[in-house]
């Protein structure tokens, strides 16, 4: 079929319901345009096998940039797939930016590194020949290695960019980039946009051979070099104290191995196991449930705390494919054969907040000049602890690791002490931007090893500080949308959020709506509205009428989904029964999730 005759038979798949009008429209460019001219064969290929679903989940959208760069899943044609032409529009439009940024100076260098998932070795040396077509010196980490390790990698060598291929946790049909500036920071405002204007405008993919650019020299390997100095730096953020714990260790089958295990045996951990049936690197994620490694699943942990439970081991840490989120199992008390339990990435936050400042405090290396970040939608508890220890919280900050990193150069690095997100992503120094799985299983070990030694469980050192705090119990919501009609539900769900928001939830009264990407927060109850100043983005929280109690909502940058967040909380006088108190929080939350699906499904 040539392409005359395929663009006719696709426009007749829109008149039939088959295909959308947007699809169409990526199609007719792909059919027609020069800069496509290699994808064509294929393009008309699926059209005249009438692979309808797949050429409009191909094509019915350009692939965005999100909080986590370009992401998807993988086909070889398509905008809105990841494969050479989207990874190539990436690449270049990175390297013009760049370059046009630095007006043409001729040092510019990127390094470049890559995970376990399918193709991520060849999209790495892709980018690679089209950075140094560009005029780049490339750095290499020539092995899979951990996403930290490649923002460390941008830093230490001095260059001007990094690119990480990975699609982090996502399933194994995905991939994607992750793009860095020279700070070692994902790109944020206004490179991000800029970037983007010249990916979305990319005409021509200038590409050097790979093997010929290493050749050139113009490609370094510097894996063992980086290795060397990451567990040097890293191992640098780690506190004294015991290190009697036993660790059973499982990287998902990804790349944290490589730097979770030299990172522990750094720090003096010397009974360290690797979970053998995850420790196979491979981007099918074989021995993990529905083969997605994300460590936010209390699923992952069955299988290694079974194995734990019966090898007498006091603590299951896991890290996602790109090592930079961190999972914990450990038992409820401090008998390993009895009864287990998992922590959500808010409750590893706070237990992680409370061990770092509570070090730095009897170091005596703290004042109220540090401070801990995290964004709006992580627990409150970390606030409540920093009060605790006399620092401050800078905790109004939009999902996104980029924007911790930020903050953490808009406040000083000098005094930043931690910085923690919901989603399992923990950060402590100096030595990187961005979220760091192996230094916070390091940390993590040092704690457990320290409750060893006094004589309490993890799960008990949490309980004593709900009691100190109050208790704080959230949840989180995943409502997954894909494709075009997805994207238009999500879009109606978001709008009615707005503009015509729940009266009560789980019957309490919703007093005020927190419209991030308008700056506005409304009084429910007068209708009055004041500005919300920064941030800006498409984030929606709705306070309740008993403090500390709110739900939000937002889109995911990465994933074709709408995250509903809710957050609940007792005072530390109610908490003092936990039982009695997670009995009342418990019923809470399942009213709110009941009323927030029960919305979500009348208004998308």
């Amino acid at each position: 079929m040539n392409a005359t005759d395929a663009l006719a038979a696709a426009r007749q798949a829109v008149s039939d319901g088959k295909l959308s009008e947007t699809a169409v429209e990526n199609i007719q460019r792909w059919l027609t345009e020069d800069r496509y001219a290699q994808y064509r064969d294929q393009v008309a290929a699926e059209i005249a096998q009438q692979k309808w679903q797949a050429l409009d989940d191909a094509f019915w959208t350009i692939i965005p940039f999100g909080t986590g760069g370009r992401r998807g899943r993988m086909h070889p044609i398509g905008s809105n797939a990841i494969n050479d032409r989207t990874i190539g529009e990436s690449a270049q439009g990175l390297a013009d930016y760049v370059v046009d940024y630095h007006k043409g100076q001729k040092d510019l260098s990127c390094v470049i590194a890559y995970d376990t998932r399918h193709q991520s070795r060849h999209f790495a040396e892709l980018c690679a020949g089209i950075m140094v077509a560009a005029g780049f010196k490339v750095y290499f980490l020539d092995d899979y290695r951990a996403t930290p390790q490649l923002s460390f990698a941008v830093r230490y060598k001095n260059c001007d960019c990094g690119i990480m291929v990975t699609a982090s946790h996502n399933p194994p049909s995905d991939n994607a980039v992750k793009v860095y500036w020279s700070s070692g920071a994902q790109v944020l405002p206004p490179h991000d946009k800029a970037i983007i204007d010249r990916v979305m405008s990319c005409e021509e993919i200038r590409v050097t051979p790979f093997a010929e650019a290493q050749a050139e020299g113009k490609v370094e390997i510097i894996t063992k070099e980086i290795d060397e100095a990451f567990v040097k730096v890293a191992s640098e953020q780690a506190f004294e104290g015991s290190r009697d714990v036993r660790i059973l260790y499982t990287p998902l089958h990804g790349v944290g191995a490589e730097a979770v295990m030299p990172l522990l045996a750094a720090d003096g951990f010397t009974d360290v196991e690797v979970y053998g049936p995850h420790a196979e690197k491979s981007g099918d994620f074989p021995n993990v449930p529905g083969h997605v490694s994300n460590p936010e699943n209390k699923a992952v942990f069955d299988a290694p705390v079974e194995y734990a439970q019966a090898g007498g081991f006091d603590l299951v840490l896991a890290t996602d494919p790109d090592c930079d989120r961190l999972g914990v199992a450990a038992p409820l008390t401090l008998d390993p054969s009895g009864p287990w339990g998992t922590f959500n990435g808010n409750q590893i936050g706070a237990l992680l907040a409370d061990y770092i400042l509570g070090k730095r405090k009897q170091a005596g290396t703290l004042s109220a000049d540090h401070y801990v970040i995290k964004t709006l939608v992580t627990t409150e508890l970390v606030r409540s602890l920093c009060d605790s220890y006399g620092v401050r919280c800078v905790g109004d900050l939009l999902v996104g690791f980029k924007y911790i990193a930020q903050a953490m150069d808009a406040n000083g690095p000098d005094k930043f002490v931690f910085g923690t997100e919901e989603s399992h992503g923990y950060l402590v120094g100096q030595y990187c931007r961005d979220k760091d799985g192996a230094v916070a299983c390091m940390l993590l070990s040092e704690l457990a090893a320290d409750m060893k030694q006094r004589g309490v469980s993890m799960h008990e050192h949490l309980a004593a500080l709900y009691r100190t705090h109050g208790l704080h119990r959230e949840q989180l919501i995943n409502l997954f949308m894909e494709g075009s009609e997805g994207m238009a539900a999500m879009q109606r769900l978001m709008k009615a959020f707005r503009e015509s928001p729940p009266e009560s939830m789980a019957g309490i009264p919703v007093t005020r709506v927190r419209d991030y990407l308008n700056s506005v927060a409304t009084d429910t109850a007068t209708g009055e509205s004041s500005p919300l100043g920064d941030p800006v983005g498409n984030l929606i929280l709705m306070d309740l009428a008993e403090e500390g109690n709110y739900v939000a909502a937002r889109p995911s940058g990465t994933e074709p989904k709408i995250k509903l967040y809710v957050f609940t909380k007792l005072s530390a006088d109610e908490s003092q029964d936990l039982d009695v108190a997670a009995e009342k929080l418990g019923q809470r939350l399942e009213a709110l999730e009941s009323d927030m699906r029960a919305f979500a499904k009348a208004n998308s």
